[in-house]
């Protein structure tokens, strides 16, 4: 028996697992997601009986050192105009890089953006999957425009190994 998914897409994303070909191990026991789908991908393996060796998050989505101010003012400009506001996001998450994506997205929905914004990341969780064995990896991008990387690391690396990757953004 598989678990559900393998790869887990990123908020006004889909299908794009191939710009993490690098980083992504393709086999029957890893689950990956990135920024939004990391949460997701890390839900699903926390939530299943079925077998899983490593958990890949890419630049998962940490909110949680954010003020309430923030997130409220990010939930009211994609109210205000969902379109502009995904598409300053794919810029905010294309930085550094200076390529095409457009294939790769998809229209967020409001209630996607409020649960990446106020998920609350578990130590008690991630220690559950440790325990489990899983192994976790995080890929965290220094010129992230979208999350506090520095914060993202210091947060993970008690439970998953990080690869910070100082000139790299959010996409990696």
């Amino acid at each position: 028996m598989k678990i559900s998914k393998k790869y887990f897409s990123g908020f006004c994303f889909f299908e794009e697992s191939e710009l993490f070909k690098d980083y992504i191990i393709q086999n029957d026991f890893t689950v990956s997601g990135f920024s939004y789908g990391a949460i997701k991908a890390f839900e699903e393996v926390l939530n299943s009986s079925i077998r899983v060796d490593k958990l890949q998050l890419f630049s998962p989505a940490f909110f949680q050192t954010q003020n309430e101010k923030f997130k409220r003012t990010q939930v009211m400009y994609f109210k205000k105009d969902a379109n502009a506001y995904c598409q300053t996001f794919l810029s905010n998450v294309l930085y550094p890089l200076n390529i095409d994506i457009s294939k790769y997205f998809k229209q967020g929905a409001i209630e996607e953006l409020q649960e990446l914004l106020y998920y609350e990341w578990s130590q008690k969780k991630l220690q559950k999957l440790v325990d489990k064995g899983v192994k976790i990896e995080v890929y965290l991008g220094g010129n992230d425009k979208i999350i506090d990387a520095s914060k993202a690391q210091e947060f993970f690396k008690k439970f998953a190994t990080v690869y910070y990757i100082k000139e790299k953004g959010h996409l990696l």
